[in-house]
């Protein structure tokens, strides 16, 4: 794990809302235990990088009160620069997330985030961050679906990036809780002119087309018209694929015993983001992101079962190994 310093160049730099996380045991009306972590999708893509060996800076908003100072703390142990994170001391708190497993792996997620200290981030917030000179910059799309100051700073930060020679990485991430479909277009699609490494799952990737039902050969050549030069896309179970000018690349999923889906997505990003960062070769890519997510699908939390560097082998070990 790198030591975070705000001084040094990082290979990542992200933003977006981290909130404080509450995870129940069984169905939330019927009361019990709560979990408190933080969680969001951002910094989950962070502590994977770092944790596979990346310098990784988030910037964003939290709230002046314990739960922003949880999401610092945490952020800061899992070795993420933290530097250019502000501390909101306009009394907007922090946000929440409540989730409930209800039904084998189907888990219900309760937001509380309006008028959250992380939906108020604005371009002054996150442009310094980029000042000396990242990689990649990693967006969502959720942080453009929290405010009209949110979208502005996620436009702002892609534009500053791709006029400084940064790669742009944009996860679409559609939260239908937080907007809709044909608002998220309207918003996301002027990202794509900045953006050269596009991530979505299938049902995600008309959400970036000009023409929604349009087959996903033809959406595909659309966006590499664009001038995306990279289209990963998400397929849960069945793997994913990873389309450039040049053809398409499939990687089928790592086979573990599925415990929490959650999260599986932000895992996937950050090992795709560190075979990048390697300079890995696109089915290397792929092999790594794969296994990142297969870690999170295997571990209950958003982010806590993540690999470091030296555990990414560990799915190739016969099931009942002990290392001892």
């Amino acid at each position: 794990m790198t030591t975070p310093d705000h001084q040094t160049a990082p290979d990542v730099v992200t933003f977006g809302e981290t909130m404080a996380a509450l995870r129940a045991h069984g169905p939330l009306r019927l009361g019990g235990s709560l979990g408190l972590s933080m969680a969001g999708a951002e910094s989950n893509v962070a502590v994977g990088l770092a944790r596979l060996g990346h310098r990784v800076r988030w910037a964003g908003r939290v709230g002046g009160d314990e739960l922003g100072a949880l999401v610092l703390r945490t952020l800061r142990a899992e070795g993420v620069d933290t530097g250019y994170a502000i501390t909101d001391d306009s009394g907007r708190p922090t946000g929440l997330l409540l989730t409930e497993p209800r039904l084998g792996t189907l888990t219900r997620v309760s937001y509380y985030r309006a008028g959250s200290a992380g939906s108020a981030v604005s371009p002054a917030d996150v442009l310094p961050a980029l000042a000396s000179g990242p990689r990649i910059l990693h967006l969502t799309g959720i942080t453009p679906a929290l405010s009209a100051s949110a979208a502005e700073a996620a436009l702002a930060a892609a534009t500053t990036a791709r006029e400084a020679g940064i790669t742009v990485c944009l996860d679409v991430n559609y939260r239908s809780r937080l907007w809709s479909a044909d608002r998220a277009r309207t918003v996301l699609r002027p990202l794509l002119s900045r953006t050269d490494l596009l991530i979505a799952s299938e049902d995600e990737l008309p959400l970036m087309l000009e023409r929604p039902h349009a087959d996903e050969s033809e959406g595909l050549k659309s966006l590499l018209a664009a001038g995306v030069r990279e289209v990963v896309i998400k397929r849960g179970a069945r793997g994913a694929t990873t389309c450039t000018a040049d053809g398409a690349t499939d990687r089928p999923a790592r086979q573990v015993d599925a415990v929490d889906l959650v999260g599986a997505g932000d895992a996937f990003v950050a090992g795709y983001l560190s075979g990048l960062l390697h300079g890995a070769d696109i089915p290397d890519r792929l092999h790594r992101a794969v296994t990142t997510a297969a870690f999170a699908v295997g571990t209950r939390g958003d982010w806590e079962g993540l690999p470091t560097e030296d555990e990414l082998g560990l799915l190739d070990r016969p099931d009942g190994t002990t290392i001892r």
